[in-house]
């Protein structure tokens, strides 16, 4: 068909024409938010601030709905140009303890310790790093520390810990270890000055630290390092307070349980051996997420997740909890009991409450981003 003869192309041209102007207006909205980036990191203000966010979504889904366009449909263009320009702010960011002295950042050459040394060093403060071919400087490399940070595998992180008894008296010391109890008394027994027990609930391909989760364990002298509690939130961290035992219990069943099932899935399917393709072609878009998040363990360091899931014994009793119930679901399967099921199926669906309704409504919006992306597979 011929241009002239498309009744189309009159239309087609004019939504080029206005999707060219959406793109000009992102170009300059970017160049805004970079400016203000720049502000921020001057006068001492978060790179992600909630009620702000909250309150530009708000006000733009009000003015969508009395234009009789779709509120949600805003909404999402706007997050997603929002984190584009968290993503432009990640650039500078205040120092919130200019007198501190050295960051020392042992392990910083490793996947998330570069996090941390980069985050730090975009923050105007002066890092070292402390590999393993280092330790014979190690002294000299503590000489004038303000932090001390422990960035290692988790086999290791005891034994490094307990070289570090001759730091600064006023250095702060934290580790960024999956799990906390024995780290964080490691560190109270090794150093007498400020402790601090972290984990960052997220892996090193973040793009920034906007509204990422770190678990913050108090040790010894909060108020020494409320600094470091302040930079992070700086950074646009959400910070969440727990004790050491409260995180290890939850990491339980947040990591432990979670990576141990995703490992045996994948070892089921692949000592099935199916048509891993056609799966992919065939599946939901719930399912090629469910898959997806398969996969991605198997993307990355087995020693990693060896660690996480070896280093938690109190674990094993859980996960043998787990193999029974599953047992029970499968004998109730194979009688063909049916009202077991269902009532089992209410009373769980009661015990997850108000969450499950919010899961189905969240979970769409991902699905639709799924489904979105599918002609790019």
């Amino acid at each position: 068909m011929s241009e002239q003869a498309d009744p189309l192309a009159p239309l087609r041209q004019q939504i080029d024409e206005l999707d060219s102007q959406l793109v000009a207006l992102l170009v300059k909205r970017l160049s805004i938010t970079r400016q203000v980036g720049e502000v921020k990191s001057q006068i001492g203000l978060p790179i992600y601030v909630p009620s702000r966010e909250a309150d530009l979504i708000a006000k733009r889904r009000a003015e969508a709905e009395a234009l009789g366009l779709s509120p949600a449909l805003v909404e999402d263009l706007l997050r997603r140009i929002m984190r584009e320009s968290y993503q432009t702010q990640h650039q500078r960011y205040r120092c919130c303890q200019t007198d501190l002295g050295k960051v020392v950042v042992i392990g910083g050459k490793g996947a998330l310790g570069s996090v941390f040394v980069d985050m730090f060093r975009m923050s105007g403060y002066e890092v070292a790093i402390l590999e393993q071919e280092d330790w014979p400087d190690a002294q000299s490399l503590f000489a004038g520390a303000g932090l001390v940070l422990v960035s290692v595998p988790m086999k290791l992180t005891e034994d490094i810990i307990g070289k570090l008894n001759t730091l600064p008296a006023d250095c702060l010391l934290a580790d960024i270890t999956s799990i906390k109890s024995a780290p964080l008394q490691a560190m109270l027994e090794v150093h007498k000055g400020p402790v601090l027990g972290l984990h960052p609930m997220f892996g090193p391909d973040v793009s920034s630290l906007v509204k990422q989760v770190i678990v913050v364990c108090h040790g010894r002298y909060p108020e020494r390092y409320e600094w470091l509690l302040e930079q992070m939130r700086s950074w646009g961290a959400i910070l969440k307070e727990s004790t050491a035992q409260q995180h290890d219990d939850a990491m339980a069943f947040i990591q432990v349980m979670r990576h141990f099932c995703s490992y045996v899935y994948g070892a089921h399917l692949a000592g099935e051996n199916p048509d891993l393709d056609r799966l992919i072609q065939f599946s939901s878009p719930i399912y090629r997420l469910e898959l997806a998040m398969v996969g991605r363990l198997f993307a990355q360091s087995p020693n990693l997740y060896a660690d996480i899931i070896f280093n938690n014994k109190d674990s094993i009793a859980l996960l043998r909890r787990f193999r029974d119930r599953f047992d029970q679901a499968l004998a109730t399967l194979e009688a063909g009991d049916k009202g077991t099921f269902i009532k089992e199926f209410f009373h769980i669906g009661q015990w997850f409450g108000d969450f499950a309704k919010k899961s189905l409504v969240e979970s769409k919006k991902l699905l639709l981003k799924a489904d979105d992306d599918r002609s790019h597979a």
